[in-house]
């Protein structure tokens, strides 16, 4: 089970009112999701809250998928530990 996927897809369902369950990897957020500059930011402070870490801003804006988000969030854990 991969928890840092499962509380991503909780934020990312919260803030777009979606269906966590229909939340892949592979999803865009501007395509798929049809999230703008709003929702993108509410996501990044929920996930910066959910897995205590510290994301730059710039890099955050520039991710497309959900995947990449996750590798953001896994990488951003791994400088931290």
């Amino acid at each position: 089970m991969d928890m840092e996927f499962e509380k991503l897809k909780a934020i990312i369902a919260d803030v777009m009112n979606v269906d966590p369950n229909e939340i892949t990897k592979d999803m865009t957020f501007a395509a798929d999701l049809d999230a703008d500059s709003l929702d993108l930011y509410q996501i990044l402070m929920a996930v910066e809250d959910e897995f205590r870490i510290k994301v730059d801003e710039e890099k955050a804006m520039q991710i497309g998928t959900v995947e990449e988000a996750l590798e953001m969030i896994r990488n951003a854990r791994g400088e931290e530990q």
